[in-house]
């Protein structure tokens, strides 16, 4: 049973507010206080101790000097920029050199960036890597330079033989 403090009408139905003025219905008992707000009080013991321990010094696992020294997140990858430079080079080198006589550029600067490259991963193989591709760079800018010089060769020599014949 539940009973409107403002207007004294009692409800048997499982309603929560009044339906004449709106105000908030109440249990019809002696525990129940309608202007009363605060919520009991509840009065708790001290806090107990479970674990009772000697922190004087930290646990035996935790006293090796290999826990106290940071470990890194992750393995570092070797430095390749050197080498992909000098593949990058050497490929373009290959297939726009000769269009635009851009690779008499692009086939010694394959050379020397995948030489330093080269030489960076033979002193600190730790921190620079990419030597497969510093070798590869090197090889497709010599190749270029190779037949360039080749090409070379042969036209001058169809020019030299070609105005013997005049």
């Amino acid at each position: 049973m539940k009973r409107c403090p403002s207007c004294g009408k009692t409800y048997n139905e499982p309603l929560n507010y009044c339906l004449d003025d709106g105000d908030l219905l109440f249990d019809d008992g002696p525990q129940q206080r309608p202007f009363d707000d605060t919520p009991p009080t509840v009065m708790m013991s001290d806090a107990r101790t479970t674990n009772p321990t000697n922190w004087s010094a930290p646990p035996a696992q935790y006293q090796s000097p290999q826990m106290w020294q940071p470990q890194p997140m992750y393995a570092a990858s070797p430095n390749q920029t050197l080498g992909v430079v000098s593949l990058c080079l050497g490929i373009g080198s290959l297939t726009v050199g000769w269009c635009c006589s851009l690779g008499l550029l692009l086939g010694p600067a394959a050379l020397i960036t995948g030489w330093i490259g080269l030489s960076q991963t033979n002193k600190d193989p730790q921190r620079y890597g990419g030597r497969g591709l510093a070798i590869a760079g090197m090889i497709t800018g010599g190749v270029f330079l190779a037949l360039y010089l080749l090409f070379i060769l042969f036209y001058g020599a169809a020019i030299f033989l070609g105005g013997l014949g005049n």
